[in-house]
């Protein structure tokens, strides 16, 4: 969504950015600051791992892994041992245990890109004007006034026990931090700000569920239909049905759920 609005929104003059997890931050940060030596660093990994066979790139990959979770690598390291670790896993998922140790294991590819130049040079560019901040989302409290619009993209809430996936980081991020963002959400309407809020349809799988029905029911809530390739059961990939919810209605707001319903769906 970051990207797709500084793309298409050339008179955004300036965006703020957060997020729970230090190592996404860092690698923002670096990236923003250093891309070269992330370049660097990645082609170096991408020129070993392509002479490998496929056996020894998943010692390579559990390798990477290791470092990646012993804490003793510099910016640089760290940003490019989390994007090729994020185009070498499963599906390209991110995960934590209780220990806040990446532990996702590894996909087989072919011959996967793992240090795209251009790509890591053209994110520069754009993150020049975005301020960059790490903590939980009442950070970016000190950032709200009539003139903001606020997209918030919490883990999702799982949509059966037996998918329940909140672990992005080593934090847990239940229905009682489900409820709180809730109630974040109504300081921004209460302070003037648009804000638009992604999370998942629990209501499509269990039509009793009605849990951000009646949350956000006071808000616009829009289902979606939108991509899915992360499951361990191929036959369960395809779309699903996800949640939007904004607090706007009219015909120019519209069309910033249009925006951001494409903007979303390029995102999945």
């Amino acid at each position: 969504m970051l990207f797709f609005i500084l793309r298409n929104f050339t008179n955004v003059r300036k965006a703020v950015i957060n997020d729970i997890n230090t190592r996404l931050i860092a690698t923002y940060r670096t990236i923003k600051r250093n891309p070269q030596g992330v370049i660097d660093r990645l082609a170096a990994m991408q020129g070993d791992f392509y002479l490998l066979t496929p056996d020894e790139q998943k010692d390579y990959y559990m390798f990477a892994r290791q470092r990646f979770n012993s804490g003793n690598l510099d910016d640089e390291e760290v940003s490019a041992h989390l994007i090729f670790l994020n185009h070498t896993c499963f599906n390209g998922l991110y995960r934590e245990n209780a220990k806040g140790e990446f532990n996702v294991p590894f996909g087989r590819y072919t011959k996967p890109v793992i240090c795209d130049a251009q790509n890591i040079l053209s994110v520069s560019r754009l993150l020049q004007k975005v301020e960059i901040l790490q903590g939980d989302f009442q950070a970016t409290a000190n950032y709200i006034d009539e003139n903001t619009f606020f997209y918030l993209d919490p883990p999702y809430r799982p949509l059966s026990a037996t998918s329940n996936f909140n672990s992005y980081s080593g934090n847990k991020f239940g229905d009682e931090e489900q409820e709180r963002l809730k109630h974040f959400c109504d300081t921004l309407d209460a302070r003037g700000c648009r804000f638009l809020l992604s999370n998942a349809d629990c209501k499509s799988v269990n039509p009793e569920d009605d849990f951000f029905d009646y949350l956000y029911r006071q808000y616009q809530i829009h289902r979606i239909s939108a991509a899915r390739s992360i499951n361990a059961n191929p036959t369960k990939r395809g779309k699903l049905s996800e949640l939007l919810i904004c607090n706007y209605r009219n015909t120019a707001s519209n069309a910033i759920v249009a925006e951001g319903e494409t903007a979303y769906k390029k995102k999945v």
